[in-house]
């Protein structure tokens, strides 16, 4: 029981850090394409200021959970995955230092490098994450040691690409229309065209993904065994209609809560699919990692979910917190107050 509980909510925690670190990702790959001067750029960072640092925590909080209720599967996986995450971690790094320092100091060439900075780490853990989950939903190839018997080129195959660019759309998508919900004037226009122009585009990716998920992984096994499951990916296509719904009567926070809803039904589907196992051996299925055999010891995982439900609500409170009090746009009087 308790292993199923903390199965869930480590799915629940890597869906919640998708759903608000991805706007973050979106608005950083969206920044050279939609900025045309400098005022707009900074209208860009001031927009992801407040929220960035505390959106990541959900991936700490995600690792965290990996480590502490399922030691065996997060060796496995970070061994397995070293390269990719490796790529990612320092991706993030290089990302938030171009955030806090960008506006440090003025002049061109300094704050284009740091553009740069944003926008590669913004789209390296974007595509980079995909393919890690893609690889994760269909399985790769470990023996019954941990051991993984692959190389990097080995991640890097069309299911995982294909996930990587349904993850890198979700995220342009997000934040488009964060962007637009921020800025006033012509990038708030920009912005809610460019949210609009995506979004068929994500619609075909997406059909196209639940196509080759069929055929590359078992996800759709419990969905067929429990159809009440069905719910979940249903949700996440009702998120994705309502998102263009609302897009097309401007009508910006609903339609980024509809995003959101999409984001975290994506992920569910996939985490739902796997259960009870975690990561699928392509090499033999008596490999396969489960909730089961890597999990902690019973009573690690009920100190752990005493701890969880007790400070999972105050980060919840404080980040609610935060995006009621920072909820306005952009303002003029806002980037008057940037230091350089």
């Amino acid at each position: 029981m308790l292993e199923t509980i903390w199965f869930v909510l480590w799915g629940v925690l890597w869906a919640v850090y998708f759903m608000l670190d991805g706007f973050d990702f979106g608005v950083g790959m969206l920044m050279p394409f939609l900025a045309k001067n400098d005022e707009e750029k900074r209208t860009m960072y001031q927009s992801l200021g407040p929220f960035w640092d505390g959106n990541e925590v959900w991936l700490i909080t995600a690792g965290g959970v990996t480590f502490a209720a399922f030691p065996l599967m997060y060796a496995v996986m970070f061994s397995s995955l070293y390269s990719a995450l490796m790529l990612v971690l320092f991706a993030l790094i290089f990302r938030a230092v171009s955030l806090e320092f960008r506006n440090q100091k003025d002049g061109p060439r300094w704050r284009a490098a740091w553009d740069l900075g944003t926008f590669l780490g913004s789209l390296l853990p974007a595509l980079l994450l995909g393919v890690a989950f893609g690889n994760i939903f269909q399985g790769i190839p470990i023996d019954g040691e941990g051991v993984y018997h692959g190389t990097l080129l080995t991640l890097l195959n069309p299911y995982g690409l294909l996930t990587g660019v349904v993850f890198v759309l979700l995220f342009l998508v997000h934040g488009a229309i964060w962007q637009a919900i921020k800025a006033g004037g012509d990038l708030h226009e920009r912005s809610l065209s460019v949210a609009k122009k995506l979004w068929p585009l994500l619609l075909v990716m997406a059909v196209v993904f639940l196509g080759a998920t069929k055929m590359a992984t078992n996800l759709w096994n419990n969905y067929i065994q429990n159809p009440l499951l069905l719910v979940v990916p249903l949700l996440a296509v009702a998120g994705l209609l309502l998102t263009r719904i609302f897009l097309a009567k401007a009508a910006c926070w609903k339609a980024w809560f509809a995003s959101s809803v999409t984001i975290v039904g994506c992920t569910l589907f996939g985490v739902i699919g796997l259960y009870p196992i975690m990561l699928p051996s392509t090499l033999s299925a008596e490999y396969n990692l489960t909730a089961f055999n890597s999990a902690s010891t019973p009573l690690t995982l009920k100190i752990m979910l005493v701890v969880a439900l007790i400070f999972v609500p105050i980060v919840i409170a404080y980040q609610t917190w935060v995006y009621v009090m920072f909820k306005d746009k952009v303002t003029a009087e806002d980037l008057a107050q940037e230091a350089y």
